[in-house]
């Protein structure tokens, strides 16, 4: 492999802070743009990252960081309405024997342990800027960033998100559709009995849910038929959310009380992708959220592009020859495993849209998690 080939990596999430540690372990020059000034240190309320996510995070050296910081489970609870613990289902180990099933952490907790993980690898991080591709050959990218400066990369790697301007701008245009639901999430305090996630069906809605993040804290989160937006302001949201889990027994009461501030409660639609064909176009490649979405119906977002980040690596620091053939194996390598993750995940959440009362949910959810033991 060529040590002194250079990378640009546009997007500073799970997709792109992996793999531009990965890269940078090999060697490569990497650098790294964000369009966001505060690196999404901030955003969002709780992750849960099973087995397979969690063998990645080792990969890239951070796992005693996540396992210090996150809340560590092995088995999910199905409640009734009420919060009677209807039946418990131990948690297959897709990472393997030697890591948890589950761990749960404060989303921007992981951030800053990936943001930390990038610093130290070296690349050059400018955050606040953009990219635009300008023209491309078969040896490189030329790229302008948002300060008016252009260079010239062996690779960029498209790791810009759901709304991702770099798919566009390459002439790929499959987009992100809406399933229908929406989620409401809101991070809170742990009350001392919950030590796994547990879920409710049924009720004012589909899913009513909680997953632990560390010794102290909790992410909440109620699903719903999606609503309009607009209609949803900014300060409505801590009385939506508490609006919708009120009707929820067990530990709901105490997590309810803490639903109060609107800035801390988030609302999100349910979306689907599968960029279909190449992920690529010549020297520019999708990762992450860029090339798939899926409703968190099976938690399997993130590990989903941590995976991406991991066989790219593996794939550009293996060969020296960046050509239509590897970005084709890296297409296929990914493809067969993201689209049963994505299908089922969208498949758990149309049975419930439908009102389908005998839909073989534990059998789908564990066909898909034996699937997720192989090495992607």
């Amino acid at each position: 492999m060529n040590n002194t080939r250079t990378v640009l990596v546009i997007g500073g999430g799970a997709a792109g802070n992996a793999v531009t540690i990965l890269l940078r372990r090999a060697g490569l020059t990497v650098d790294l743009v964000e369009a966001r000034d505060d690196w999404n240190a901030t955003a969002g309320s709780g992750i849960t990252l099973q087995g397979n996510a969690l063998r990645v995070l080792r990969e890239l050296g951070v796992w005693e960081q996540v396992r210090a910081c996150g809340f560590g489970f092995g088995s999910v609870g199905i409640t009734a309405p009420d919060g009677t613990v209807l039946h418990v289902q131990r948690d297959l180990r897709t990472g393997g024997d030697d890591l948890p099933a589950t761990v749960g952490m404060q989303r921007p907790r992981l951030q800053r342990i990936l943001i930390d993980a990038v610093r130290g690898s070296g690349a050059t991080v400018r955050l606040g800027t953009r990219a635009e591709i300008l023209d491309q050959d078969g040896d490189g990218v030329r790229v302008r960033l948002g300060d008016g400066t252009e260079s010239r990369y062996d690779l960029v790697v498209a790791a810009d998100g759901l709304g991702s301007a770099t798919r566009a701008a390459i002439g790929i245009t499959d987009k992100p559709e809406a399933t229908g639901m929406a989620i409401w999430r809101v991070a809170a305090p742990r009350p001392a009995g919950v030590t796994r996630t547990d879920l409710a069906y049924g009720g004012p809605a589909y899913i009513a849910g909680y997953c632990p993040t560390s010794d102290t804290t909790l992410y909440a989160y109620v699903v719903e038929a999606a609503r309009d937006r607009a209609c949803l302001p900014p300060d409505s949201h801590a009385d939506e959310m508490r609006g919708l889990a009120r009707h929820y027994g067990g530990f709901w009461p105490e997590i309810t009380a803490h639903i109060t501030d609107p800035a801390k409660v988030n609302y999100t639609w349910f979306d689907r992708m599968l960029v279909e064909g190449s992920w690529h176009r010549g020297r520019v490649v999708l990762a992450g959220d860029a090339a798939h979405c899926c409703p968190p119906t099976l938690a399997q977002g993130a590990a989903m592009s941590l995976e991406d980040a991991w066989v790219l690596a593996q794939l550009l620091t293996a060969s020296d020859t960046w050509d239509d053939a590897l970005f084709r194996t890296y297409h296929e390598r990914r493809t067969r495993r993201v689209r049963p993750v994505v299908e089922a995940s969208v498949q758990i959440g149309q049975w419930q849209l439908d009102g389908v009362r005998d839909a073989d949910v534990p059998g789908l959810m564990g066909r898909t998690m034996t699937m997720l033991q192989e090495l992607p």
